[in-house]
């Protein structure tokens, strides 16, 4: 990356929740955060991901940390009382998490329990929400809001079941939260990338069909990795793209507009 360009955040807060490991979605964004002058707040989901979150945590500098299950009571307004004691302010969110039991992801949508699909829904979809809703008092100054999704959302994608109509939801709101926070120059982006090898979709069956599917079917002729993904949220974060928002972007090599 040009060096010219590398402080163009220079200033800006970012929350990123998600980052399971090095091969996170989640560890894209915060290290394309960081390298352009951003500074962070990380999170991990337990005591368990701590292990491998906090060293990536210490190696971006982040002066906030701390455990995050968005399903436990209080640990998400937790996590913004630090926000606001340490900074008063937040410029970036990144939601980079998706749950569904793996009884309910890897059996059919005809076969998901309603228990499964609710589960799924608020750890991967509402979440974003009760996020976004915490989020907007402390981006006074406008702010920009991240959401990962998939091409599954908006088309079949054999054995993504469950999270199909989970991630339209999320796409859906990120559309609807863009409406509603407009008026507070906060702009809300449901990004997609192409299939990458990470913890959470190591739970899809034949994932590494998948994987080599993409490859053969993107114009580009590749797989992305997380810094794609991580320098296109930095980009849409900045203020070049003040006039972007609401939309599903993709980061997939083209793979989308293939039939």
């Amino acid at each position: 990356m040009n060096d010219a360009i590398r402080p163009v955040l220079t200033g800006h807060k970012a929350l990123v929740v998600g980052i399971a490991n090095d091969q996170s979605i989640a560890y894209g964004c915060a290290k394309a955060f960081r390298e352009a002058g951003a500074e962070l707040a990380v999170t991990w989901l337990n005591d368990k991901a701590r292990t491998y979150v906090e060293p990536l945590a210490q190696e971006l500098n982040a002066p906030i940390t701390g455990a995050l299950d968005v399903a436990t009571p209080g640990q998400l307004e937790a996590v913004f009382d630090q926000v606001r004691a340490r900074w008063g302010k937040l410029d970036i969110l990144v939601h980079s998490i998706a749950f569904a039991p793996l009884d309910d992801l890897r059996g059919g949508l005809l076969d998901c329990s309603a228990e499964g699909f609710t589960r799924a829904m608020d750890v991967s979809c509402h979440s974003f929400i009760r996020m976004a809703r915490l989020a907007a008092p402390l981006m006074a100054d406008g702010g920009t809001m991240f959401a990962m999704s998939y091409l599954g959302a908006n088309r079949v994608v054999p054995n993504y079941n469950v999270m199909g109509p989970v991630k339209a939801a999320l796409e859906a709101s990120c559309r609807y939260l863009a409406y509603e926070l407009g008026p507070q120059r906060i702009r809300v982006h449901a990004i997609s990338p192409g299939p990458l090898k990470t913890r959470a979709a190591s739970g899809l069956k034949d994932f590494e069909l998948m994987l080599n599917e993409a490859a053969h079917r993107a114009p580009l002729g590749e797989l992305v990795d997380i810094m794609d993904v991580g320098w296109a949220c930095a980009y849409l974060a900045t203020p070049f793209a003040h006039r972007i928002t609401g939309g599903t972007v993709y980061v997939d090599g083209g793979t989308h507009i293939i039939a």
